[in-house]
């Protein structure tokens, strides 16, 4: 907590506000309420779909606080629509896959949950000062997750352990509920810290620099000692391919010849799927990285989701497979354990929303990838971050369900929306004569002239 006081990169621009998404996604990165409250952790599939009302009033009051942000900065969202057609044709076809939902009151309430992770990342996007914004959410939730995680696992062992679900041995979650948890939290430390620091590199003779690298070194290498101890192999593979990509990115030589470093990348995942998927080379992969050939466990997981009975084009509804009958033969017919997802983000979505779905999810990433792309160019500071955390999900959610409600997709969204930056009531009002003067010629302004936030 001291640390949140006297932060030598506190910038005194960003607003209160940001803390009502930095309550949520720490909530998201670590624990339930419920949980942190002494709470059931819901392993029962009736727990599942009913949810808790502690965890529900928080939630909801957490979204209308966002809903009251975005209200009083007069949020444009007609233009926000516009400029992300893909996210919301994703989103509408999400909603609308309810109607075919086993359980469509359930599916709704999740996907109105879930509405909350784009609220929030809006209300930091949104703030007069976005990029700014978005480092002081990064840096507090490190601030939050990761020293909080060091203490239980120090001082408080009993808290900061788990059992893994397939064998049954002990393992550390820190302040998360599983080792994969902890690791994504790792993770989006590790490559903001990592990010701040190669971007703020170049002023480290400055006295306050100075302070701040100190503290990012400090978190580090905390980050790192937590990382080792989750054994979450995805999580230690994802975040050095990120960190490459962050300095790939910022490197003289690629922002002379942005585009070749931007073939590269995607390419560079289709190769990785070809290869694993394609010639069946999966499991050497695995093994060369130290991970377990089957992806413990997980190709059974996806052979058996497979053979269940699913509709192709549309699927179950959204988060309507890992519910009632389904989910009790799934625990009582498998043997794996008591899961509840597929452990890959492309194969969840297409359970869910059918192949439709993973049309829609495809249009977003590469919708999103060319406006990363855009601000790649315009050399924008968190362009590598974004380009970083756009590749790191899609490894990701090749073993994990990468696409579902969870940190690092929120992280991620901060750089793949697109947020009309919002003007003040009174500022509107004063240059409204001006705007009409220029309405000819509008068309062909810049864009922060136009008002998107280019961060």
């Amino acid at each position: 907590m001291a640390l949140l006081y006297w932060d030598p990169a506190k910038d005194r621009r960003v607003s209160a506000a940001v803390w009502v998404p930095i309550i949520w996604l720490f909530i998201l990165g670590s624990r339930l309420p419920s949980q942190w409250l002494g709470g059931s952790t819901g392993s029962a599939a009736l727990s599942l779909e009913e949810g808790n009302p502690i965890d529900r009033t928080i939630s909801l009051a957490l979204i209308l606080l966002a809903l009251g942000i975005l209200v009083a900065r007069s949020f444009r969202w007609g233009d926000f629509f516009t400029r992300n057609l893909a996210l919301t044709a994703f989103l509408g076809y999400a909603l609308v896959s309810v109607v075919w939902s086993d359980f469509p009151f359930v599916a709704f309430k999740r996907w109105f949950r879930d509405l909350g992770n784009y609220l929030m990342v809006l209300v930091v996007l949104s703030a007069p000062e976005p990029l700014e914004a978005v480092r002081t959410l990064l840096r507090r939730l490190g601030y939050l997750l990761i020293p909080l995680s060091v203490l239980l696992v120090k001082y408080y062992p009993e808290l900061a352990r788990g059992y893994d679900a397939w064998s049954g041995a002990a393992i550390t979650v820190g302040a998360t509920t599983s080792k994969n948890m902890l690791g994504v939290a790792c993770q989006i430390s590790g490559l903001y810290f990592f990010w701040d620091t190669v971007t703020r590199w170049s002023h480290r003779k400055e006295r306050r620099t100075k302070r701040i690298l100190f503290v990012n070194s400090a978190f580090i290498a905390m980050t790192l000692w937590l990382l080792n101890l989750s054994s979450s192999t995805t999580s230690r593979v994802c975040l050095a391919l990120g960190c490459l990509v962050i300095v790939a990115a910022r490197s003289k030589v690629f922002q002379r010849h942005p585009t070749f470093l931007k073939t590269v990348i995607p390419a560079s995942f289709i190769l990785y799927m070809i290869l694993a998927f394609g010639f069946g080379m999966s499991g050497d992969m695995a093994g060369a990285v130290g991970k377990d050939p089957t992806l413990t466990d997980r190709t059974k997981i996806w052979t058996f989701v497979l053979k269940m009975h699913t509709n192709p084009l549309i699927g179950t509804g959204y988060e309507s497979f890992w519910m009632g009958s389904r989910l009790a033969w799934f625990w009582q017919e498998a043997g794996l354990g008591q899961i509840n997802e597929a452990h890959n983000g492309f194969l969840e979505v297409y359970l869910q929303l059918g192949a439709l779905g993973v049309c829609f999810l495809s249009g977003f990433l590469i919708a999103s990838y060319r406006n990363i792309c855009i601000r790649l160019k315009a050399l924008s500071p968190q362009a590598s971050l974004s380009m970083a955390l756009w590749i790191v999900l899609l490894f990701y959610s090749v073993t994990e369900a990468g696409f579902r409600s969870n940190l690092i997709l929120v992280v991620f969204l901060l750089g793949a929306m697109v947020v009309p930056r919002t003007v003040p009531r009174s500022s509107a009002q004063n240059r409204a004569p001006r705007a009409r003067e220029l309405s000819n010629a509008s068309t062909h302004l810049p864009m922060e002239t136009t008002g998107q936030v280019n961060i």
